[in-house]
């Protein structure tokens, strides 16, 4: 593969990871106990037809969506195979590197901590982590990393949870902010073991610890809750959620979210016992499809540096249906609370501080929760985001609805589809609510 691709795609792939419902793209229209009653099967015709327009002529391998109305078991619409070349069906439980779908996940982990007393919303997360205490940053966002003023406020758990903690991302920043970055090895992401091939050739730092200690000694783009930047502050929360908990962060996820909610497909790590579910990850060229992290040398198979809590997460449509779920049920899944109310209800709500600029980001015109978009106005109710490799998951509150699409290619903007499902589901549900 060209190193030109793997250059782009190291500076795309979790740019365009959390394209999710743009402004006056919701489920308006269907009241919410239609939606909850959930009486027969909808035919899903446009999501069906958006698949099929994409796997028919396999430009994708294969592509999944759960759909689910109320609290009924998700309806799988399913095509194509695990690989271009690997004949097996996918399906429900095929694996998936869901990438900034982790985010979500991650948010929630800590909301519970917050509903619990042991984190604060507001609390500065120095409290925890000393070095962060005095920050410096930028003079200029992406310009130089010696002339820097200090920070004028602290960052918190919000900031954080909400990308406004003036944190960079070394795909999205420029500059000798970005080599920061990289020589320091806070660069939380993985794509395949051959990524070193056109990629910046440097080690992730060996422990969430220490990625979050490297963290603090480099100076932050923006002013703490001044501006909405795409960033690692997801990855940092893991941390914090660590020390708060007194677990480590992939132990406190396993023991509050993924054992409770029935989650046993989603790891940072794909089990042998699990291997044969995974899909492969392509990238897209002008060629078409090019083989990029195949399942069975995928770098997923192995152990990685520590659990990224923004963008490390492998799933099924199962499990992370069974996720949505949960948060349909404002904390409650199966008959057994998870989360509580409060805890579900503020972690879907707007969290952005007063003042924070996002014009002209991905969340231009909607608000931001825990670790997600949060819709506004026509919108209300609705809470997701979206992955790297072309995944994108959303549950609307409003309406009960939830949905999700899954496949994998990278970067995600090489198909339009993270703005394509969201409208598919929107038509089918304008349909059933035009036959109500």
């Amino acid at each position: 593969m060209p190193a030109e691709f793997h250059v782009e795609l190291t500076r795309r792939r979790l740019l365009s990871s959390g394209l999710w419902l743009g402004a006056g793209a919701g489920l308006a229209g269907l009241p919410l106990a239609r939606a909850l009653a959930a009486p027969q099967p909808l035919p899903w015709t446009n999501v069906t037809g958006l698949i099929d327009s994409y796997v028919a002529p396999r430009k994708l391998a294969g592509a999944v969506a759960a759909m689910g109305r109320g609290f009924d078991p998700a309806q799988i619409i399913a095509r194509g195979t695990h690989a271009l070349d690997n004949p097996v069906p996918i399906g429900a439980d095929s694996l998936f590197r869901i990438y900034s779908m982790t985010k979500p996940i991650t948010g929630m982990a800590a909301m519970i901590l917050i509903d619990e007393g042991k984190l604060g919303l507001d609390q500065p997360i120095a409290d925890l982590l000393p070095k962060f205490a005095k920050m410096q940053v930028q003079a200029v966002p992406d310009g130089s990393i010696t002339e820097l003023v200090p920070a004028t406020r602290a960052i918190t758990v919000r900031h954080l949870l909400t990308h406004t903690a003036g944190l960079g991302y070394s795909i999205i920043q420029t500059g000798p902010i970005k080599t920061a970055y990289e020589r320091a090895g806070v660069v939380p992401g993985q794509v395949s073991r051959t990524q070193a091939r056109g990629m910046p050739d440097v080690p992730t730092a060996p422990s969430l610890a220490e990625f979050a200690d490297r963290l603090a000694e480099l100076p932050l783009v923006y002013q703490p809750g001044t501006q909405w930047s795409y960033s690692v502050s997801l990855d940092l929360l893991g941390r914090v959620i660590e020390l708060a908990s007194g677990q480590s962060f992939e132990g406190f996820l396993q023991d509050r979210l993924f054992g409770p909610c029935g989650m046993d497909s989603t790891f940072f790590r794909v089990p042998a016992s699990a291997a044969a579910r995974l899909t492969d990850n392509y990238g897209v060229d002008k060629t078409g499809l090019v083989p990029l992290d195949p399942a069975g040398n995928s770098i997923y198979l192995d152990a990685p540096a520590f659990p990224f809590g923004g963008a490390g997460l492998v799933s099924s449509p199962r499990d992370y249906d069974r996720f949505l779920l949960m948060l349909l049920g404002k904390g409650v899944l199966g008959g057994k609370r998870v989360m509580s109310e409060r805890a579900v209800t503020v972690g879907m709500s707007n969290l952005l501080p007063e003042g924070a600029a996002t014009a002209g980001t991905m969340v231009d015109s909607a608000g931001f929760g825990a670790g997600g978009r949060v819709g506004l106005g026509n919108t209300a109710g609705q809470f997701g985001w979206g992955g790297a490799a072309g995944t994108v998951a959303m549950v609307d509150a409003a309406r009960g609805v939830r949905a999700s699409f899954y496949t994998q290619y990278m970067p995600s903007n090489a198909y339009p589809l993270h703005a394509d499902f969201p409208k598919a589901v929107a038509a089918d549900m304008a349909a059933l609510a035009k036959g109500a």
